[in-house]
């Protein structure tokens, strides 16, 4: 058993995949679930942007895009969709990155995940020095205490577990707040958008498995 496992922060540059170019076309953000990877060689995406951000038009004209559907949730757009186009994080997810988020910004990527041991992480940025515009932005360890469990028990990804503990450790769901979503997007290392889509997530599984009980 390998008890170190880390987290890793990739920042993709020059990916030429439909969600990077509608992101840079529509000048906007989208946020997305890990692709799923066909045995075809097709794609699986899901992901959500701004409903005013202009994104389905663009991926309506990519010629890369098949059966894209939209629906809408308020100030956001949820979209799932067929890609011809395979992404660069399935290069890194080959050797052994266990992508949980990937946030596209003007056509550049943010990928966030796990690598289990050095030796697999040795490999991944091996497979990233091949790949044009891969660096690796950040990297700690994954704490191992009981505590960590109980996100997993409600749906939580580890990056939704930290923003709602970092959040309310610094005061952010207090009365009157103690802080900024600035200032927890600070402290994670993250854009603020990126935390509070991670807290809106988060707080979306925790309020379905408390329902559901």
């Amino acid at each position: 058993m390998i008890d170190e496992c880390l987290i890793a922060e990739f920042r993709v540059e020059g990916d030429d995949c439909p969600l990077a170019r509608a992101s840079a076309t529509a000048d906007a953000a989208v946020s997305a679930e890990p692709p799923q990877l066909r045995s075809d060689g097709n794609v699986l995406l899901q992901f959500t942007a701004p409903a005013d951000a202009g994104i389905a038009p663009v991926l309506d004209a990519d010629d890369d895009i098949r059966y894209l559907h939209v629906a809408n949730a308020g100030d956001r757009d949820n979209f799932r969709c067929l890609s011809k186009h395979p992404c660069v994080v399935h290069d890194l997810v080959d050797e052994g990155f266990l992508v949980e988020s990937m946030r596209y910004d003007r056509g550049a990527a943010t990928m966030t995940g796990a690598v289990v041991g050095h030796d697999v992480l040795q490999g991944v940025m091996e497979r990233a020095a091949e790949t044009v515009g891969v660096t690796l932005r950040k990297l700690q360890p994954l704490a191992t205490e009981e505590a960590d469990a109980i996100g997993r028990g409600y749906g939580l990804t580890p990056a939704q577990e930290a923003a709602i503990r970092t959040a309310h450790e610094m005061g952010y769901f207090a009365i009157p707040k103690a802080c900024s979503a600035a200032d927890v997007a600070d402290e994670l290392g993250i854009s603020k958008s990126a935390f509070l889509e991670r807290l809106r997530r988060g707080q979306d599984a925790l309020f379905e498995a408390l329902l559901a009980r």
